[in-house]
């Protein structure tokens, strides 16, 4: 079944315009357009970033949603099923300096079609509160029984000592949406800081500036400080992408991670996201770069089989003797960007066997 969405249509303004406004026309009517979902997805990841940087743009850096935002009641209506992508954008819309103010009828009337009770994550359930609190659809007092479930899950470490992206984004997204984008204080359990800087080792590992980012912005909307060594590769990491009119690269290129490392630079206190953009589809390539060790370190400790040790003094050298130069550098930037790191290594190990009855 197709996605069938009715967008703004192209524009082009035959002219560069300045870091946001050209972005915000760039994501709006260049990049994608027509009947595309995607659209939704990166419209309001940008305008969601640029909203919780505390930025702010004139009518005219906003025209180019002009069109969308006259129709959002109807595009809700027939779109339920998008509504979190839909309220997303117009909240951020109005926020950023739309002018207007549906975002809280269309919060209100989410909150009375029971739209959150559809999903079946509460990860989803936790956006969707978020969402809803920013112009006064649900209690602020919120479901004490999903702020726990997220609390439980967080707090569990060892999850986040073992490569997993999916659960990794997911504990950064929890720290978003219950810290209101850095507007309070989370509450976060102490052991929750300690899987962030799990995740982060194991994103440094890999050389995952897009994770790392996210982490490295997690951390500080909990009140931690995140390891210089990971916000210093990432400020790099955002001075680094090339944007440019690339024929169809916008299709696949590092939109998400020039936003989100833009995203971590700006948290930490440094610029982002004003360079000149040219006008037209503008694509947003990451300089290529070798990847981290992660994979060598994991096969060398699998193939040690029950010779393992969950003991990192024990494990380094080995460890070391498997890799190259950069991967030396590298894991030895890893020991010494987070207290944790001897912790993280028991976890990754994976020296405990099972005992199976035959």
């Amino acid at each position: 079944m197709s996605n069938v969405i009715q967008l703004n249509a192209r524009r082009t303004s035959g002219r560069a315009l300045p870091g946001p406004a050209a972005m915000v026309a760039s994501f709006a009517g260049q990049r994608r357009f027509g009947d595309d979902v995607f659209w939704l997805k990166e419209n309001a990841e940008l305008l969601n970033i640029l909203e919780c940087t505390g930025e702010s743009l004139d009518t005219e850096a906003l025209a180019p949603h002009l069109g969308f935002y006259e129709q959002i009641e109807q595009r809700l209506e027939f779109f339920p099923q998008y509504y979190r992508f839909l309220l997303s954008l117009c909240l951020d819309l109005e926020d950023l300096g739309m002018e207007g103010a549906k975002g809280e009828a269309l919060a209100h009337w989410i909150a009375r079609q029971g739209l959150p009770e559809a999903e079946l994550s509460d990860l989803q359930r936790a956006e969707a509160r978020r969402l809803l609190r920013r112009r006064g659809a649900v209690p602020m007092s919120g479901d004490d029984d999903l702020t726990e479930r997220l609390h439980r899950f967080v707090s569990r470490s060892e999850t986040f000592a073992l490569p997993n992206k999916k659960a990794a984004y997911e504990l950064t997204h929890i720290v978003f949406y219950l810290s209101e984008y850095g507007r309070k204080n989370p509450e976060l359990p102490e052991q929750a800081l300690i899987s962030l800087e799990y995740s982060g080792i194991l994103a440094y590992l890999e050389q995952n500036a897009d994770l790392l980012a996210e982490i490295c912005v997690a951390l500080r909307y909990a009140g931690a400080t995140p390891s210089p060594i990971w916000e210093n590769w990432i400020l790099r990491m955002a001075r680094s992408f090339s944007a440019g009119n690339f024929q169809g690269a916008h299709l696949q290129d590092d939109y998400h991670e020039y936003l989100v490392c833009g995203w971590a630079a700006r948290a930490a206190g440094a610029q982002a996201f004003h360079d000149p953009v040219g006008a037209g589809a503008v694509s947003f390539l990451a300089h290529p770069a070798p990847g981290g060790p992660l994979r060598e370190i994991s096969e060398c400790i699998f193939l040690m089989g029950n010779r393992r040790s969950n003991d990192w003094g024990v494990m380094s050298a080995h460890v070391r003797s498997a890799l190259g130069q950069s991967g030396h550098d590298i894991l030895s930037a890893a020991e010494a960007s987070s207290p944790h790191f001897e912790s993280f290594f028991a976890g990754f190990a994976r020296a405990v066997c099972m005992q199976v009855a035959v």
